[in-house]
């Protein structure tokens, strides 16, 4: 058992841990394009906001915060963000079930909107707990900066640093491993999502007819593009963006945190599926586990809203709680805004719960 659960939270780690990598890289890449126009309008604001929110990670989250603390965006616009932001659990929920993530995106992104312009409309503050402008920068850009260089693939090859050989090798070990099918993802899908399945004799006895063989392809080959695109970043960047972006920001601060808290909390469902019939518990304690889900939304750190999108994953939890805790929660994207304005900070998540629980309230009234 213990071996498979290893096996799942790699798949779901180097899935959330690629992914994060490609946004730094993206983001790094286009840097520069907010533009001082923005400052005008406020529903330009909302909207980015909530476009910044639904980007997997906190990459969008932090950018926002980083403008209302310059106060180049209001209060509506940094609500709506963290509305519509679900910091890393994002990436988890595109890996296990993209179709639905994808319609809780969706969803999300119009609450933020709605709720943005309700809160432009009502609330006079426009920069609660904001006294000065903050001292926390944005991305300096310049050339050293800039991650991509198309005459630097053949001169990083030449001239390895030992992060990047290191990190090259690691990459092409995964792709390989994909490619061969030692990595396939079927079976350890099937067990994540499909109930508990007898590890001896392979035999399902949650009495669900689950048939994921589509999502463990999807994640197979998603991993395989994913991976191909980490090893042209990781060959032809410079080396302040492998070393400051991808080796510091990214790999030493997340991969570790992110692997530990996904195999805890597949060790904490497997239990609690062994000695609680989860699904029956939750059908008929929804308020309960609305009030659970908005409580650990307050805490300014993703890894804890990893069990709703465990539980979601396997079937034993509702569409309704999944939203309420997607809105509630915002990953570490408020933590800035913590440090820079704890005043500003509790805003915010008064406003993400009041929204999470007309939203999951609704949701579980109307059998969703």
């Amino acid at each position: 058992m213990i071996s498979i659960m290893l096996q799942q939270t790699f798949i779901i780690t180097t899935f959330v841990m690629g992914m994060m990598i490609i946004i730094e890289y993206i983001n790094v890449q286009t840097r520069g394009l907010w533009s001082h126009k923005i400052q005008d309008s406020p529903f330009l604001q909302i909207v980015l906001g909530s476009l910044m929110g639904i980007v997997p990670g906190c990459l969008g989250s932090y950018t926002m915060v980083s403008l209302y603390i310059h106060r180049v965006v209001m209060f509506p616009a940094i609500v709506a963000t963290m509305i519509a932001t679900s910091g890393d659990e994002a990436f988890i929920m595109f890996s296990l079930f993209p179709a639905e993530a994808l319609k809780l995106n969706i969803i999300l992104l119009i609450i933020a909107i709605i709720s943005g312009i309700i809160v432009h409309f009502t609330v006079k503050n426009r920069y609660i707990g904001l006294k000065g402008h903050g001292d926390l920068p944005l991305h300096n850009p310049n050339e050293e900066c800039h991650p991509f260089h198309p005459t630097k693939a053949v001169d990083n090859l030449r001239n390895l640093s030992f992060t990047r050989a290191l990190l090259i090798t690691g990459v092409f070990g995964i792709l390989v491993l994909l490619l061969t099918g030692v990595i396939d993802g079927a079976h350890h899908l099937n067990t994540l999502m499909g109930g508990d399945v007898d590890l001896h004799h392979g035999h399902d006895h949650s009495g669900h007819e689950h048939d994921h063989s589509g999502e463990a392809d999807w994640i197979r080959w998603s991993l395989i593009a994913i991976f191909s695109v980490i090893l042209f970043i990781i060959v032809s960047t410079r080396e302040h963006f492998l070393q400051e972006h991808l080796w510091q920001h990214i790999i030493k601060k997340h991969f570790v945190k992110i692997f530990l808290w996904t195999l805890g909390v597949l060790i904490v469902i497997f239990f609690l599926n062994k000695y609680i019939n989860l699904e029956s518990w939750i059908s008929e304690n929804l308020w309960v586990v609305l009030a659970l889900a908005l409580l650990i939304g307050i805490i300014p750190e993703s890894g804890p809203h990893y069990i709703f999108v465990m539980l979601f994953a396997q079937g034993v939890l509702p569409m309704s709680i999944l939203l309420a805790s997607s809105i509630a929660q915002d990953g570490h994207g408020t933590l800035p805004l913590l440090a820079e304005s704890p005043k500003g900070f509790a805003a915010v998540k008064v406003a993400n719960l009041i929204v999470a629980f007309l939203a999951g309230a609704l949701g579980i009234l109307m059998g969703w």
